[in-house]
């Protein structure tokens, strides 16, 4: 026999609010809980400063600005369709029309 696995608390399906509490392996905390708490950065001060140490981006002398711009369906099936990267390609193209690189 295959018992169900309680992977939530299901009002109506034969277990109580109590059941699901003996069982939790994440309780609520208290307020004592709150209060013992430590930052990410107070238990693990190396990892944390790796972590804000992480290179980014290379910052762009043009950055892109967003905008919003109408397109007709036409258009925006045409660049969409080789995927990924569509709105790139686009700007290629418009860049090409306008003798721009």
């Amino acid at each position: 026999m295959t018992k169900k696995r309680m992977t939530e608390f299901e009002p109506g399906h034969g277990f109580t609010k109590q059941d699901w509490d003996d069982v939790c392996d994440n309780p609520e905390w208290t307020a004592a809980d709150i209060a013992k708490a430590r930052s990410f950065a107070e238990v693990f001060p190396d990892l944390a400063e790796s972590i804000k140490r992480m290179p980014g981006r290379p910052k762009s002398d043009r950055p892109k600005v967003q905008t919003t711009i109408r397109l007709s369906q036409d258009v925006l099936d045409h660049f969409k369709a080789d995927g990924p990267g569509w709105q790139r390609r686009i700007d290629e193209a418009l860049k090409k029309v306008a003798g721009l690189k």
